[in-house]
């Protein structure tokens, strides 16, 4: 089946479950609170609707336009604009009958049920299918640093020992902690043995996003080829799969970056490259105690300093898996939730600058998130995280959106008096074409990345 189709369908899916939750989340209690909720709908139904069926006082349907859903409260200023409504008294079984503290458990309902869900979803995915994380034999040659992180004292080779003194996980884990956490000190164990603490300073992962440096640091890996470009410089010289490289103009290569650098620094120059050949008969092999004879090509690196060769550090067994009781899940899944939305704030930094604006995405961006093939673990692992976004962007103070309500109602509830209805509804004009137009431009870039293959 088309990859694109199983992406669209997982997308749609998702989008689907999440949504009902979050408008559940204003309707139950909006119903507890005898409120009227005149519809209930997922997609938007504009002029018309695919499916919609009146029981009691609500319409309940589904939209032909899949950008979100929506319940409408009967007496609250939303995105139907129903001046009509809002012009006559008001009744008591309108929304802006009820008390204040009723009104913000109704608009606080979906983003709760978004990071509850979250929680949920974590903790039973943690459940069932445990967690997986890298053998620590993946970084028994250490990690290899960029050249911004080695002028604060990184080695290539360095082992993370530990961060703001406690130890990582996952030596990789330290690219995340760069880039989204605040810490002040790395302690390592260089190439040598010798271990030192290295000060961070505060603004290093705006240094690293400007840089386009998101992996800071990768496991240094063996100079085996695990692909070969088609009609690249290196398959024109006749390098395979598994081949393990030796030597470059006669200097002795040990690891990939080694390699890496020598094709970098003569780019445009022919190298010299030898190496021995995995034999092709049997893969399963160990490829580098099996491999028979010296293979000698010239190759060319390209403007960019590539030759199309790609090496992998991770394979299947090297990824392991670690299990949770129902007891213990409770705590992961907690921790998950919580630390996914502490990262997601913490990038969304990033966003106001020149660079972070072009990485924003919309639905195409989103679908990606999921894989090619249908896995049910990435699927409701890429649907909590979802769930955990659609929470946080929820609660921002923009008029149209959940926090818009909320910082008014907040406003009554420290003033004591409601604001001025006009002034509500024109906040509401300005939050929706706000959305509007931040989900044209977040879609464009989506365009754009793809008619440019960005």
């Amino acid at each position: 089946m088309d990859p694109f189709f199983i992406k669209a369908v997982q997308l749609l899916l998702s989008l689907s479950i999440l949504i009902v939750l979050h408008e559940l989340g204003h309707f139950i209690p909006a119903k507890l609170f005898n409120t009227r909720v005149e519809k209930f709908y997922l997609f938007f139904d504009v002029k018309f609707s695919l499916f919609k069926k009146k029981i009691g006082d609500t319409v309940y349907g589904i939209g032909w336009l899949p950008l979100g859903g929506y319940v409408k409260i009967s007496g609250m200023i939303d995105e139907s604009m129903d001046k009509e409504q809002m012009a006559k008294p008001p009744e008591p079984w309108e929304f802006r009958s009820k008390p204040a503290w009723q009104r913000l458990i109704i608009m606080l309902g979906g983003v709760t049920v978004n990071i509850v869900l979250g929680f949920l979803i974590y903790m039973m995915v943690l459940f069932v299918y445990g967690e997986n994380y890298l053998s620590p034999k993946v970084f028994d040659n250490g990690l290899e640093s960029t050249e911004i992180m080695k002028d604060y004292g990184f080695m290539d080779g360095d082992k993370i020992l530990s961060v703001d003194g406690e130890p990582l996980q996952s030596q990789i884990d330290i690219n995340k902690y760069l880039l989204l956490r605040d810490i002040s000190t790395v302690e390592v164990e260089h190439p040598t043995g010798s271990s030192e603490t290295l000060s961070i300073p505060e603004d290093i992962g705006q240094q690293l996003f400007q840089s386009g440096s998101f992996q800071p640091f990768s496991p240094i890996k063996k100079p085996m080829i695990d692909s070969v470009l088609a009609d690249s410089p290196a398959d024109k010289a006749g390098l395979k799969k598994g081949d393990m490289i030796t030597s470059v103009n006669g200097e002795k290569i040990n690891y990939w970056h080694e390699f890496r650098k020598k094709i970098q620094d003569n780019k445009g120059v022919p190298v010299e490259v030898t190496y021995t050949s995995a034999p092709q008969e049997n893969p399963g092999l160990d490829r580098e105690l099996a491999a028979e004879g010296l293979g000698k090509v010239n190759v060319t690196a390209d403007e960019d300093g590539l030759i199309g060769v790609i090496t992998s550090a991770v394979s299947a067994d090297d990824i392991l898996t670690k299990s949770y009781s129902f007891g213990e899940s409770i705590g992961a899944g907690f921790d998950f939730a919580y630390w996914t939305l502490h990262d997601y704030v913490a990038q969304f930094k990033y966003v106001f600058t020149k660079k972070g604006a072009t990485q924003v995405g919309g639905f195409g961006a989103i679908g990606s998130l999921f894989p090619d093939a249908w896995d049910w673990k990435a699927f409701w692992t890429t649907t909590a995280f979802i769930s955990i976004i659609l929470a946080f962007m929820n609660i921002l103070p923009i008029p149209a959106l959940d926090g818009g309500h909320v910082m008014f109602l907040l406003y009554e509830m420290i003033s004591g008096r409601k604001p001025n209805e006009k002034v509500m509804e024109y906040a509401q004009m300005v939050g929706f074409f706000i959305l509007i137009a931040l989900v044209l431009f977040a879609n464009g870039n989506d365009v754009y990345r793809w008619l440019t293959g960005g």
